[in-house]
């Protein structure tokens, strides 16, 4: 792994047991459901300024539709982590062609799609926080 983007906490959690993974997945999977949650209330605060001022600026519009492409990544995110739990399955059972290393790896490439898409939507969250203050 590259140390200059090392990451203790993912290189032990890369070389843990797959149980531990497998938590990991699970939380990615309870963590998504709620970014689901934040965008349904998000996109009611945006339909409540729509229905009292009806000058759908573009600023609104680009809201809601990060709101939608942000809703459409949870749905992307969240196959990922199901195909990959089926992955794990397939390993437990002991399936012929796969391995634990393409698990391994699967998973890191995963946590960093989380990482990633976690600080992008706390950007977009404090936007749309700011703009509902100018309500």
């Amino acid at each position: 792994m590259n140390t200059a983007t090392s990451n203790p906490k993912t290189d032990y959690l890369l070389g843990a047991g797959l149980d531990v993974l497998h938590f990991e997945s699970r939380e990615w999977l309870n963590t998504i459901a709620f970014w689901k949650d934040e965008i349904r209330f998000f996109n009611d605060l945006l339909k409540r300024k729509e229905a009292s001022d009806k000058s759908n600026s573009d600023y609104e519009n680009m809201l809601k539709n990060l709101n939608k492409v942000h809703d459409d990544l949870f749905d992307d995110l969240e196959e990922s982590v199901k195909v990959h739990e089926q992955l794990l399955s397939k390993i437990e059972l002991a399936e012929k062609g796969i391995s634990d290393n393409d698990y391994r790896e699967k998973h890191a490439h995963i946590l960093s799609r989380i990482t990633t898409f976690n600080k992008d939507f706390k950007t977009f969250k404090k936007v749309v926080f700011d703009y509902s203050k100018s309500l």
